[in-house]
């Protein structure tokens, strides 16, 4: 029987379970189990399918188990903002939203309009996104949604996750960190700003730092992944992004930068205390809480969502989808079509290869018509908004960025790895792949 720390990550499109053990003082990660995650349009809403879930989830710690694992203690990380809804008897008031959702259309720029943008900056450090959670709460305020006048607590996924698994409610701060609700100076809640919204105060709970126990498992999920023992949930960097960033290692000396690639591209650096100036503003970075104290000063792009939902629509046309195929065909096709990959336009389009053929159109460029064409467009945009994204940080640094990790899925990507080294002008260093899973077993094993 082999010790395991159980990473349980999940993504905007999939989600994983990664056994982590100690081999002669190496960490060695066996992925135990791969599930979908998708989004489901029902009712004019765009949802997450928290059942099933949480089900795969159970699914995966079982078949470590049955691997022959003991599990040392999980945890646990998903993507930002989200959220679900609990009331007092702990029952679940309903499938979390996703922030693909059109709910919050309109909802910053209604919420400027009576709140001071610098101010509130000032306090927040949030990179204002119409899908943060403080505009998800404002759109079901707005509509006098009845789940916030029974709700008891507000869980973001990797709470909601562990909330099933211990029954102990908390807010872990790196994930809480991505709602625009807290005070970056204080790491806590800014109850001010939640009464302003005249939100319920009680929805907010503990705010518990990586590193906290958030509980044991359940009697009844014990029962049902097969052990008689006790198993400790660890309160990780539960934002993804945040555990992926915790392992680029400052150690060279040099001022290295990180671009945490996936369905969304989050490029930054690791700051000890956050960055509020009027300029980090203006260049659209936000603060997010990382481990040991740090923040993850940094921009969210739109990353290889774009890519994958054009994937996903010529897998259903029964085209060729491999990477072998395409990669090796967007480099030899003969495009110069360019899109803005944070335009609203690719968000949730209904067809992106339509999207993208339409904003070119609009833009007076030719656009792409075969897939090569289409995946050198994404990709070449895609390299071009890192490079404007690292001259705005190098801006706000004292010194300049030297060197960029890639990590995450998306730096196997080599071809966009070098696109982007040669629009940055600066070496790009591939890997790990699984600095996630590498983040969050690391932080169990602390």
């Amino acid at each position: 029987m082999k010790e395991a720390y159980l990473a349980i990550d999940f993504g905007g499109g999939s989600g994983r379970v990664i056994a982590g053990c100690l081999s002669e003082g190496e960490l060695v990660l066996d992925t135990i189990y791969r599930f979908p995650n998708r989004q489901v349009r029902m009712g004019g809403h765009v949802y997450w399918d928290f059942l099933s879930l949480f089900e795969d989830m159970k699914t995966g710690i079982r078949m470590a188990v049955e691997k022959g694992y003991t599990l040392k203690s999980i945890g646990i990380d998903t993507w930002g903002v989200d959220f679900g809804l609990i009331d007092k008897q702990g029952n679940l008031l309903g499938n979390p939203v996703c922030y693909r959702d059109s709910r919050t259309e309109g909802m910053p720029e209604e919420f400027f309009s009576k709140v001071d943008v610098k101010a509130h900056y000032a306090e927040s450090g949030t990179q204002v996104m119409a899908i943060n959670t403080l505009f998800q709460l404002y759109a079901m305020k707005k509509e006098d949604n009845a789940q916030l006048k029974v709700a008891d607590k507000l869980l973001f996924m990797p709470d909601l996750f562990s909330y099933y698994l211990t029954g102990v409610a908390n807010n872990e701060y790196s994930i809480a960190s991505t709602s625009e609700l807290l005070d970056a100076k204080a790491r806590t809640w800014n109850f001010k700003l939640i009464r302003e919204l005249g939100l319920p105060e009680h929805l907010f709970g503990e705010v518990v730092m990586p590193g906290t126990s958030r509980g044991f498992l359940k009697p009844e999920i014990k029962e049902q992944i097969g052990i008689d023992y006790e198993v400790e949930v660890i309160a990780v960097a539960s934002h993804d992004t945040a555990s992926a960033a915790s392992v680029v290692l400052l150690s060279s000396g040099e001022k290295v930068a990180f671009l945490s690639s996936g369905t969304w591209s989050l490029l930054g650096v690791m700051s000890d205390e956050p960055i509020l100036t009027e300029e980090a503003r203006l260049a659209g970075f936000t603060n997010e809480g990382g481990t040991d104290g740090k923040i993850c000063f940094l921009q969210n792009i739109t990353g290889l969502w774009i890519l994958q939902k054009l994937m996903q629509e010529w897998k259903e046309e029964g085209k060729d989808v491999a990477y072998s195929t395409l990669l090796p065909a967007a480099e030899v096709a003969e495009t110069d079509a360019l899109i803005d990959v944070d335009d609203t336009v690719f968000q949730c389009p209904v067809s992106m290869a339509e999207a993208i053929t339409n904003y070119c159109i609009a833009h007076q460029q030719t656009p792409p018509s075969t897939q090569g064409e289409f995946v050198k467009c994404v990709l070449r945009s895609l390299a071009l908004r890192y490079k404007t994204g690292m001259e705005a940080l190098n801006r706000l640094l004292p010194e300049p960025v030297t060197k960029l990790y890639v990590i995450g899925g998306g730096s196997q990507n080599k071809y966009l790895n070098r696109l982007t080294e040669e629009a940055i002008g600066i070496p790009v260093v591939e890997g790990p792949v699984e600095a996630t899973a590498i983040g969050n077993i690391r932080q169990q094993m602390k």
